[in-house]
């Protein structure tokens, strides 16, 4: 396509382009968090779940086991919380008969147990039986044994353990229990401006004996609302505390605790993005490992599978076989354990991607299980600008295609467009672990292909519909079709452009419809007319009317044809064939024959819709329509079926022409050289044409220079080669005739006819 061409298609388009990039911009207002818009929010993030749905391994984590307190525990080793011994023997049994690895605990520690009477005791040794010799003493010799709390510290001392604890904002800050002694990350490691992970001044932990006693522990906010539609999507790593109970500073998830347990308990570095203006928070460094997070230090999860003891992703354990001892010596052998929750009295079951109701201690395992095979998903800075640029190259590429291209071809760019801002999106997803944005970019897509296509059928369709009932009946249905894909150029307004018309008379057409029926004759002239016109229209001709046994076409309008004349000049002679065949069928059948006069013109004419209120009609009108009809008559007296113009002639240069005459029509003062196309002009048909062609423009000289004598010898061999031939018969008679004649100084060569 031409730069002009194009230009014009931009033009004639324009305002289904314009309509097409209204979603490009509300999409573009959207990523650029000018106006952003919740149901786009929404679709994000149900594409990022179907994505995670899609690409979740689903296959069992062999190094983590979830230690269960589901329905059965609960009917084995009766209500929950348990006595500290019990879960003492529980933390026992794990590291020394089991020998795991970890043990995390996804539950809480913050009251006192009181379930062995020792402080009801000591109030009654104390109160009423404070005589009574030796009580008091005695029950402090028991204390030991029945202070369950010091019991599970005991358990717990030396053990690689990671404490569950919360953190809580209120205006009156709570403290409960103990932090650990010091902050994962001091809080003046992070630049001073800036606010980096979620802020708390309360919490809720474990008692300071059993703080003390274990070596580590995690907070288990999962920060449920995040996301807006209170689904966990992300777990935060660090939060910082920032009351008067504990040192202020950043303090560790039970997942980040727990996976620093497994592996020596490494420094954690934050990292930040390069760039001017307050560092955004781009990961965590634990050694060699990178954890992507975001600006509140909170990671995608990236989970196995189905959650549940059925979900087949983590090996789950009740919590009472283990007590019983049911496992067999070593079964857990090196394993990282998650004690949690799941039994639905007890409220730890979450919303997640993957399940509604998840359970919250596999979420915990979920981010172990993660950070172990380093598979984490990032939400990278330049998600922002990923998204202005696919939203900006998939619109422009949208609004121009769509409005150009064909509807089927429109239709398959749309789909292609979509089909690749999803694979790329999926491919950055599954090959590198990047979370990009696509619900914009699909919607905008979305939106710009039905209002292309609304647009295309309510308002283009609709002039195209106008243009068949305009033209339908005068253009052929391929010209039509190609109108259609530019409806807004065409119209019925008259205008002036050169143009080539044809008439085609049938000679002796009276004799002929004196030897018919009138039934016989309608079926003949339609027959013959049908031939005809489809002859025209296969060379892209406009059938303007049928006059009796006449029809009349042109060519270069309503479309603009360029070979407009050579088109016409084909289409005579295919006219001429096809009149050869109908007279070949109607000698076998023992039917009269006929034949045809056409007359060619080119040059400047008036088309348009024309005519009177009643009846008007797309016609074309001028001189050079006239100049036509007056040729079509000449075809009989020169012998030959098809007279053209020399205008026609010289807009038609592929074909090999024998000139016939010089001639003042009727109406005509000029005289007009007129020619008839002999073939198409290839080098076998030049070489056979080029002596008789040669001779006869010498007779033709002579004889418009009164060389009576030399053009009788001139024309004599042709005349001999065809003496048929009704031309030469002319021009030899004339010659003898003017033989008799003084010369006429006056005489231009011309021939006039008076005659229409």
């Amino acid at each position: 396509m031409s730069a002009t061409s194009a230009a014009r298609e931009l033009r004639l388009h324009w305002p289904r382009i314009a309509i097409t990039l209204l979603p490009v911009l509300l999409a573009l207002a959207h990523a650029t968090g000018l106006w952003q818009l919740s149901a786009i929010e929404r679709l994000d993030r149900l594409i990022y779940d179907i994505r995670l749905r899609a690409t979740m391994p689903r296959t069992l984590e062999p190094r983590v086991v979830i230690v269960d307190v589901d329905d059965v525990s609960l009917a084995r080793q009766g209500q929950w919380p348990w006595p500290r011994d019990k879960m003492a023997g529980l933390v026992t049994e794990l590291f020394n008969r089991q020998q795991v690895a970890v043990v995390g605990f996804d539950v809480m520690f913050l009251e006192p147990d009181r379930s062995s009477g020792l402080d009801r005791l000591r109030e009654i040794a104390s109160g009423a039986l404070q005589g009574v010799p030796g009580l008091a003493s005695e029950i402090e010799r028991l204390a030991p044994a029945l202070d369950h709390d010091a019991t599970f510290a005991d358990a717990l001392k030396g053990r690689r353990v990671a404490l569950g604890y919360y953190f809580t904002r209120a205006e009156t800050p709570r403290a409960v229990g103990r932090l650990p002694a010091e902050p994962t990350v001091p809080g003046d490691v992070f630049p001073a401006g800036g606010t980096y992970g979620t802020s708390w001044n309360g919490f809720g932990a474990s008692l300071p004996a059993l703080a003390q006693a274990a070596p580590a522990a995690g907070f288990l906010n999962t920060l449920v609302g995040a996301s807006g539609d209170g689904v966990i999507r992300s777990v935060p790593l660090l939060a910082r505390y920032e009351g008067g109970q504990a040192q202020v500073g950043y303090y560790e998830s039970l997942g980040l605790a727990v996976y620093r347990l497994v592996n020596g308990s490494p420094a954690v570095r934050p990292a930040f993005a390069p760039g001017g203006g307050v560092p955004r928070l781009e990961s965590l460094r634990l050694g060699r490992l990178r954890i992507p997070v975001d600006q509140r230090a909170s990671m995608q999860v990236p989970f196995r599978g189905p959650g549940g003891a059925s979900g087949g992703s983590f090996r789950y354990v009740s919590a009472a076989d283990v007590l019983e001892g049911r496992l067999a010596p070593g079964e857990l052998k090196d394993k990282i354990v998650l004690l949690g929750a799941t039994a639905p009295g007890l409220q730890d079951l979450r919303p997640t991607p993957v399940e509604a109701a998840f359970p919250g201690v596999e979420v915990h395992a979920n981010v172990v299980s993660g950070l172990l095979d380093h598979r984490l998903l990032s939400v990278p800075d330049y998600a922002p600008g990923y998204e202005v640029l696919m939203v900006l190259l998939a619109g422009l590429v949208l609004a121009f295609g769509l409005s150009l291209l064909p509807a089927l071809r429109a239709v398959l760019l749309a789909v292609g467009v979509s089909a690749a801002l999803t694979g790329l999106n999926v491919w950055l997803y599954v090959g590198h672990g990047l979370v990009l944005p696509l619900a914009s970019a699909l919607a905008m897509a979305a939106l710009a292909f039905v209002l292309n296509m609304s647009w295309g059928y309510f308002v283009e369709s609709r002039a195209r519909r106008g243009l068949v009932r305009l033209f339908g009946t005068y253009v052929p249905p391929q010209l039509v079709n190609e109108m259609m894909v530019h409806p807004d150029r065409y119209s019925m307004r008259a205008e002036s452009k050169p143009m080539t018309v044809m008439f085609c008379d049938m000679r002796d057409f009276t004799r002929l419809s004196e030897q018919m029926a009138p039934a016989e004759l309608q079926a003949f002239l339609n027959t013959v007319f049908s031939r005809l016109t489809d002859v025209i229209s296969a060379h892209r001709g406009t059938v303007d009317k049928y006059m009796g046994d006449c029809v009349m076409a042109f060519w270069g309008a309503p479309i603009d044809t360029p070979d407009h004349a050579a088109l016409a000049v084909r289409a005579a002679l295919g006219m001429a064939d096809a009149v050869h065949d109908i007279n070949r069928s109607h000698r076998a059948a023992g039917r009269p024959e006929i034949s045809v006069g056409i007359g060619l013109n080119s040059g400047v004419m008036s088309v348009g819709d024309m005519g009177s209120t009643a009846r008007r009609s797309y016609t074309v009108v001028g001189d050079a329509v006239n100049l036509a009809s007056r040729l079509e008559g000449l075809s009989g007296h020169y012998g030959v079926e098809i007279v053209a113009s020399g205008g026609t002639r010289d807009m038609a240069p592929g074909y090999v022409w024998q000139e016939l005459d010089s001639v003042r029509v009727k109406g005509k003062a000029q005289a007009v050289a007129v020619f008839t196309p002999l073939a198409p002009a290839t080098p076998e048909t030049l070489e056979q044409a080029r002596q008789m062609l040669g001779r006869w423009s010498e007779v033709l000289a002579a004889y418009r220079r009164q060389d009576w004598a030399v053009g009788r010898n001139l024309l004599a061999p042709l005349l001999a080669a065809d003496a048929k031939k009704v031309l030469y018969q002319l021009y030899a008679q004339r010659l003898a005739s003017m033989a008799l004649r003084p010369q006429d100084p006056d005489w231009d060569g011309a021939t006039r006819f008076e005659t229409k």
